[in-house]
C-alpha cells in the first residue's frame, strides 16, 4: 500500500497548490489548461484501448458493465457522496462533485494504476505508482485550479480503489495472467476516452456507471482467453 499512500499524498499536495493558483490565474487560462487535460485523456484512452487482443471481450465487458452500473446507478450514489462532502466541509464550489469524480476517474482508470497496483500487490517495488504519483500531483494542480476543492477529496476513492487493487493482486497471484492485465487496461482506456469526451463538453457520459466493466472483463478474459 506504500505506493498508493504516496500517490494520495501527491494528489493532496498538488490540489492545495492548484487551489492557491485558482485565485491568481484568469479563468480563460485555467479553462485552456483543462481542455489540454481533456485532449490528453482522449489520446491516452485510445492508446490503451487499441492494445486489446479480443475486441468482442472488450465490447461485451463495456455493454454488460454499463447495464449493471446503470441498474445500480453508481453515478448517482457517488454524486450524493460528493455533495455530502461538499456540505460537511463547507465547499462553495458549484463544480465540487464534477471535480471530485473527474479527478478520481483520471487518477484511477489509467494503465499505470492497474499495472502499478498489481506490481506492488505481487511483492515488487512500487516504481510505477511512485512515477504515477508525480504525474497525478501535476495533474491535480491543473484540475484543482480549474474545478476547485472537489479534486482534493478524490484522494479518498483513490485510496480505496487503488489500494483495493493492490490487496486483490496480492491474493490473486495465480489468476492475474498477462491477458487479464492487458484486457483490463484496454477497458480502462475506453473509460478514459469517455472521460475525455466529457471533460471537453462534447457529450456527457456517465463513466461511473461503466465501472463494473472492469470486473466483467476480468471474468470474461479468465474464461474465454
Amino acid at each position: 500500500m506504500f505506493g498508493t499512500i504516496i500517490n494520495a499524498i501527491a494528489v493532496v499536495i498538488g490540489s492545495f497548490l492548484g487551489l492557491i493558483l485558482r485565485s491568481k490565474l484568469p479563468k480563460r487560462i485555467t479553462n485552456t489548461a483543462f481542455h489540454g487535460v481533456g485532449l490528453f485523456t482522449i489520446i491516452l484512452g485510445i492508446i490503451m484501448a487499441i492494445k486489446t487482443s479480443n475486441i468482442l471481450i472488450m465490447i461485451f465487458s463495456i455493454v454488460i458493465g454499463a447495464l449493471v452500473g446503470e441498474i445500480i446507478d453508481i453515478d448517482k450514489w457517488i454524486n450524493i457522496f460528493g455533495e455530502w462532502l461538499k456540505k460537511n466541509f463547507k465547499g462553495k464550489n458549484e463544480r465540487f462533485s464534477e471535480g471530485f469524480i473527474t479527478a478520481f476517474l483520471l487518477y484511477c482508470m489509467g494503465s499505470m494504476t492497474i499495472l502499478g497496483a498489481i506490481e506492488e500487490g505481487l511483492g515488487g517495488t512500487p516504481n510505477l505508482l511512485v512515477a504515477k504519483s508525480v504525474l497525478d500531483g501535476f495533474s491535480s494542480i491543473i484540475l484543482a485550479a480549474t474545478m476547485g476543492i472537489g479534486v482534493l477529496f478524490s484522494f479518498i476513492p483513490l485510496l480505496l480503489f487503488q489500494g483495493g487493487l493492490t490487496l486483490l493482486a496480492s491474493n490473486m497471484q495465480n489468476i492475474l495472467t498477462g491477458s487479464i492485465i492487458n484486457e483490463l487496461s484496454a477497458v480502462g482506456g475506453i473509460l478514459l476516452l469517455g472521460l475525455g469526451i466529457t471533460i471537453l463538453d462534447i457529450k456527457k457520459i456517465k463513466i461511473l456507471n461503466m465501472l463494473p466493466s472492469l470486473i466483467i472483463v476480468v471474468i470474461l478474459t479468465y474464461f474465454f482467453l
